[in-house]
């Protein structure tokens, strides 16, 4: 199993599916990295010598992965709700950012649906205090 920036890739897959279980990568990127590190992408992971694996680990050390990028994406966050931004104040409320509609839809960010139901008058009866 290679490891590359801290994770470790699964065997069975291909070099250039592989290397997106790593965060910060994706397909795109993928393409430019093993174009820089000179490895076929239709190779499996398993089939990689040691060599090609540091000079994919090199070819990753230009880009932002991981914990680094957590960390950046993190501040931004944090920023945009220090200085009082829409963008900040929705992410404070846990709503979604990018203009989504919350009328319908929007359960992953609002969470679990409430229901109230209406009061009936047997139950409004026994807890308002007698005159």
């Amino acid at each position: 199993m290679a490891r590359i920036a801290g994770v470790d890739l699964p065997n069975e897959k291909r070099a250039d599916i592989g290397l997106t279980y790593i965060y910060g990568v994706g397909r795109s990127n993928v393409v430019q990295i093993l174009e820089k590190a000179g490895v076929d992408g239709s190779k499996r992971i398993k089939d990689l010598s040691e060599e090609e694996v540091n000079k994919l680990a090199k070819a990753l050390e230009g880009i932002t992965v991981e914990g680094d990028l957590q960390r950046e994406i993190e501040q931004n966050i944090k920023r945009l709700e220090e200085i009082g931004s829409y963008r900040g104040l929705r992410h404070r409320k846990g709503l979604p950012v990018r203009g989504q509609r919350t009328r319908s839809n929007a359960r992953t960010k609002k969470g679990k649906r409430k229901t109230v139901g209406t009061v009936r008058k047997e139950v409004t009866a026994k807890t308002m205090p007698k005159q």
